[in-house]
């Protein structure tokens, strides 16, 4: 089972000045030989075309033009005046003027196409396939080579501050207990009794 080939490069036309003195060609020899080679017209356009159905036409024109030679042929005489001779003409005729219509119609739409496939594919290579690059320019990468590889950035976690500690709350001033004042003042005044009973005995010994 075989796949599908790439499709074949559009080919550019020929310039309009060729494409029209061909065209003036054929039909000049078709007319100037009275339909008698009308089917060089559709050779010429089956041959560019490569259509089956413009074969069928050339094969069609062919036998129209041998038909009508064999009718005149059976004419007798110089002058036409029999039926058949009258269907020669009309036959030679019409198929020289069918021809050259269809010929030229053909021939410019043909063409015309062309024009456009091959503009179409000029302007898809020039914007989405990828252009031919310069053996010169071309940047060789050595077999096995692999690119260098970056390391993802290191990213610190964050460090936690100690714990904010509440400052401490200063105690109130201790104020002395009143027990303690009247002790004092007690021992004081029981010194105070004892120096002046001491002093009252001193002096009395004397």
């Amino acid at each position: 089972m075989q796949g599908q080939g790439h499709a074949q490069p559009v080919q550019r036309p020929p310039h309009d000045a060729v494409l029209v003195l061909l065209r003036v060609v054929f039909v000049a020899m078709g007319l100037f030989s009275v339909g008698f080679l009308a089917w060089v017209m559709m050779l010429r356009l089956a041959t560019v075309t490569r259509r089956s159905a413009d074969y069928g036409l050339l094969v069609a024109v062919a036998a129209a033009d041998i038909l009508s030679i064999v009718l005149l042929a059976t004419e007798p005489g110089d002058d036409v005046h029999t039926v058949g001779g009258y269907l020669g003409i009309t036959l030679l005729f019409g198929a020289l003027l069918a021809t050259v219509v269809y010929y030229l119609a053909a021939d410019v739409r043909h063409f015309q196409r062309q024009r456009e496939a091959y503009a179409a594919q000029h302007a898809a290579r020039g914007y989405g396939y990828p252009q031919p690059s310069s053996p010169f320019t071309a940047v060789t990468t050595p077999m096995g080579a692999q690119p260098p590889h970056t390391p993802p950035p290191h990213t610190v976690p964050p460090v936690a501050g100690p714990p904010h500690s509440q400052p401490p709350i200063p105690a109130p001033p201790q104020r002395p207990a009143p027990a303690r004042i009247e002790q004092v003042r007690a021992e004081l005044d029981e010194l105070s009794d004892y120096l002046r009973k001491h002093d009252g005995t001193g002096e009395g010994g004397r």
